[in-house]
């Protein structure tokens, strides 16, 4: 075999080595386990009758993470965003899933209570969920405004009110995604904290 051949087998032996670095540093910041607030939007149940908030806490125990919070708020605007902010905020929650409020109702107000806290949004979760709900709803699937983003450095996921829905969410997308993303936004937050703290510390020198 030719320098040449050698040279070309060598190249192609470091790619292969370079991209398994990639992989692995990119996942070197998942969490294995997460500490979740799960959140009902309702103002028609109680959590005594809350089937969709109860499918949330088993999934996320059963797959070893820990519910740290549940809570239930009426549709309402600033119950909704009130909430959301104040538990991403606690500082002892690495993600936050909300179910219900996520329809096309003048009651429906989840999305628009949750986006402005959102420093990165996550159109990729809203827009699977879309697509694996197809198979389900067909069509239908366009009335859900399933929705996600990072909030304080807490990820957030909106989910929508409905059983179907709900398992479909947390088995097929959250639970696959939530230990990397909740890594990556920890991360994410605590260099914003330090750069900020860097730009007031250099403020003061001034």
């Amino acid at each position: 075999m030719s320098d040449d051949a050698d040279h070309h087998d060598d190249a192609d032996h470091d790619h292969h080595h370079t991209g398994d670095a990639d992989h692995h540093d990119h996942h070197a910041h998942d969490a294995e386990s997460v500490a979740v607030a799960v959140v009902t939007v309702s103002s028609s149940r109680s959590l005594s009758e809350d089937a969709s908030g109860d499918l949330l806490v088993e999934a996320f125990e059963d797959a070893g993470h820990e519910v740290a919070v549940r809570e239930l708020v009426d549709d309402d605007f600033d119950g909704v965003q009130g909430t959301v902010d104040r538990l991403a905020r606690r500082g002892d929650t690495d993600a936050i899933v909300t179910t219900g409020g996520t329809g096309v109702t003048p009651d429906d107000v989840t999305p628009e209570a949750v986006d402005p806290l959102f420093e990165k949004d996550l159109p990729g979760f809203g827009e699977l969920f879309r697509r694996l709900s197809t198979e389900e709803v067909g069509t239908r699937t366009v009335g859900s405004r399933a929705t996600a983003g990072v909030a304080h450095g807490t990820v957030v996921c909106c989910l929508p009110g409905s059983e179907n829905a709900v398992r479909l969410g947390v088995e097929e997308i959250i639970l696959p995604e939530i230990g990397h993303l909740a890594g990556l936004a920890d991360r994410d937050a605590g260099s914003s904290a330090a750069d900020s703290a860097t730009a007031d510390s250099d403020s003061a020198e001034e």
